[in-house]
């Protein structure tokens, strides 16, 4: 059993049929979203077109009501302020919600699942795990 956070990446490629999550999850991990993960994808409801809308609505509130969301408290914002320091000194600039998504995985000893690694790349602490490619 591994203790894993999904960011917003691996939810919209699983809501697109694009990547079955079940590749990347085991039946026993324990899974959780960072609040900031929860946020992004009702801003992806809200701004859905009204043919995707209702579609959009009904993944994003299936995945609310089983998966527990991380809270965003001292501790995380502890950790997010020691990446933040260590993205100003390697002049590694990173974008604000993965560095909230690191920050909670970190704090709460999870490894993100995502589908686009780069954006955590060498963040001290961090564990990643992404899709391999397929060729």
């Amino acid at each position: 059993m591994e203790r894993l956070i999904l960011d917003t990446t691996i939810l919209v490629a699983a809501e697109r049929d694009r990547l079955p999550l079940d590749e990347l999850i085991g039946d026993e991990d324990d899974v959780a979203v960072a609040a900031v993960t929860a946020a992004e994808l009702l801003v992806g409801v809200a701004l859905a077109d009204a043919r995707r809308r209702t579609r959009r609505a009904d993944f994003v509130e299936g995945v609310l009501e089983i998966v527990p969301v991380e809270v965003y408290d001292l501790s995380v914002a502890r950790a997010h302020a020691e990446l933040l320091a260590h993205t100003y000194r390697t002049g590694q600039p990173r974008g604000a919600h993965d560095l909230l998504i690191a920050a909670t995985a970190l704090e709460r000893t999870r490894t993100i699942v995502t589908a686009e690694a780069k954006g955590f790349d060498g963040l001290p602490g961090v564990s990643v795990r992404a899709p391999r490619e397929r060729g």
